[in-house]
C-alpha cells in the first residue's frame, strides 16, 4: 500500500506518474535549463519552470547567467556544480507536483553552503507528500 492504495491494482505507468525522484546525482540532458527542469511536467509554462526554479533555490543562480534559463548545461550538467545539480533536479521535483516523492542522498555529497540551500528546498518539497529518504550517514 502506498498512501492508502493497493499498488497491485495500478498500471506501472500511474504509478510512475506519481512518483518525483531526486538522486544523488540527479540525470541532467544537454539541454537548456528550462527543458531539463520541464522534464519534471513537460508542457509546463515558463511561469511554472521558474516558480519551480524559485522554490528549490535555483533561480538565484539561474537568472544571472547571460542565456539564463536557456543556458545549455552540458553533458549531464557538467558546466553546472553539485549543488546547482542537486538544486535543478529538486526544481523538477517540484514541477512534477508528485504525491510521492523519493530523495536517495539527495544532500550528500555537498559543501556546506549547497547543502543549506537543498535541505530548505527539500524541507519544502516534502510538505504534503509521502516522502522515502534514503541517506547513509
Amino acid at each position: 500500500l502506498i498512501d492508502g492504495q493497493d499498488v497491485s491494482e495500478v498500471t506501472q505507468e500511474s504509478l510512475r506518474s506519481q512518483i518525483a525522484i531526486v538522486q544523488q546525482e540527479p540525470i541532467l540532458f544537454h539541454r537548456s535549463l528550462a527543458e531539463n527542469i520541464a522534464y519534471g511536467r513537460p508542457g509546463a509554462s515558463q511561469a511554472e519552470i521558474e516558480q519551480a526554479a524559485r522554490l528549490a533555490s535555483a533561480h538565484d543562480f539561474i537568472a544571472p547567467l547571460p542565456k539564463g534559463y536557456g543556458t545549455l548545461v552540458g553533458e549531464r550538467g557538467l558546466k553546472l556544480s553539485g549543488g546547482e545539480r542537486q538544486r535543478v533536479a529538486i526544481a523538477r521535483a517540484f514541477l512534477a507536483n508528485a504525491p510521492i516523492l523519493i530523495l536517495d542522498e539527495a544532500t550528500s555529497s555537498l559543501d556546506s553552503e549547497s547543502e543549506v540551500l537543498i535541505q530548505q528546498a527539500v524541507d519544502r518539497l516534502m510538505v504534503g507528500r509521502t516522502t522515502l529518504v534514503i541517506a547513509h550517514r
